[in-house]
């Protein structure tokens, strides 16, 4: 994939764990146009190995002198968040990649449900440009741990209206997602980003519900977890890769020479599918893309964020 470099121009420590990063193009040019719900994949050399990390963008997509991503930081993860939070300054250089819409709002859409849930609300900051200047009739709900936690919350509501409703955990403030979606008009679409449990909640209540499924939309970029070493061989190159603990099967492919294709880097786009020919173990998978029958036939795998205990693995690379 296409990558551009960049240099961060500004730095805003949002809350106490969101860090706002404004990038700019080191040949001075503007940036390619995007749509709402875009996102692009940032390189980090952490120890001298190469993490890829995909995050929102989050500015005007008619404002492609900058563009803008926010980033949790995460201790719990296999450091790309603490990375950026400790590493990168004012001036800081990196890769990115071209801008990439999988979470895009529907144009046939009457209505559109926008549910965030922490730092969730991201792929809504860019979508939100796009609703409002095309007239899209809306609503967004926003739900966050506490007030010291609710990213953009004052601009959001600010700039939404009544179109913005907020929920404040520790203020005992609960979003009903049976009442919402039980009482909206044919023809709405509803998209979450958020945590794994929301996004699971809304996706089981829209459907139970009965919502056309092309009307229910989500996005969730899985943190890639860390796990045992294990090794592969691969079929076509009769090359054998080993996959350390801490990073993944993609990024193992990669360091090597062989460069799958991909796009979100989480589990959700499902371009990286690998076929796997041989398996003496088990794959443990942590996408959101293959069917729960494919995961069962451990016939297929995800190398962006899934991984295995065996001691043979033949993929068909």
């Amino acid at each position: 994939m296409s990558t551009l470099n960049v240099r961060v121009a500004a730095i805003e420590q949002v809350t106490p764990l969101v860090k706002h990063f404004t990038l700019m193009r080191e040949d001075g040019q503007h940036f390619p146009t995007f749509s709402g719900g875009s996102h692009v994949v940032v390189a980090m050399d952490i120890n001298g190995r190469t993490h890829r990390n995909a995050y929102s963008l989050m500015g005007s997509p008619d404002d492609t002198e900058a563009y803008h991503i926010s980033v949790r930081r995460q201790e719990h993860s296999r450091g790309g968040s603490v990375f950026m939070h400790d590493n990168v300054v004012e001036g800081s250089q990196l890769q990115i990649t071209m801008p990439v819409n999988l979470f895009s709002l529907s144009k046939m859409g009457r209505k559109h449900i926008l549910i965030a849930g922490g730092i969730g609300i991201t792929p809504f900051m860019s979508q939100l440009h796009d609703i409002q200047r095309n007239g899209y009739n809306y609503e967004l709900h926003y739900a966050f741990r506490s007030l010291e936690h609710g990213a953009f919350s004052d601009q959001l509501k600010a700039r939404c209206g009544n179109h913005a409703h907020i929920y404040v955990d520790r203020l005992g403030q609960k979003l009903d997602l049976r009442e919402l979606l039980g009482s909206q008009p044919l023809g709405t679409h509803v998209y979450v980003c958020g945590p794994s449990s929301m996004v699971t909640a809304v996706l089981e209540t829209a459907r139970e519900l009965g919502w056309p499924e092309n009307h229910i939309h989500s996005e969730q970029f899985t943190a890639p977890p860390m796990g045992d070493a294990f090794t592969v061989q691969l079929a076509k190159s009769k090359t054998e890769i080993t996959v350390p603990n801490d990073i993944t099967l993609l990024e193992a492919l990669e360091t090597a020479g062989v460069n799958p294709d991909s796009l979100c880097r989480g589990g959700a786009c499902g371009r990286c599918e690998l076929d796997v020919l041989e398996l003496d173990g088990e794959i443990f998978h942590h996408d959101h893309y293959l069917s729960d029958a494919e995961k069962a036939s451990n016939r297929k795998i995800m190398p962006c964020v899934s991984r295995a205990r065996c001691t043979h693995m033949l993929l068909d690379i």
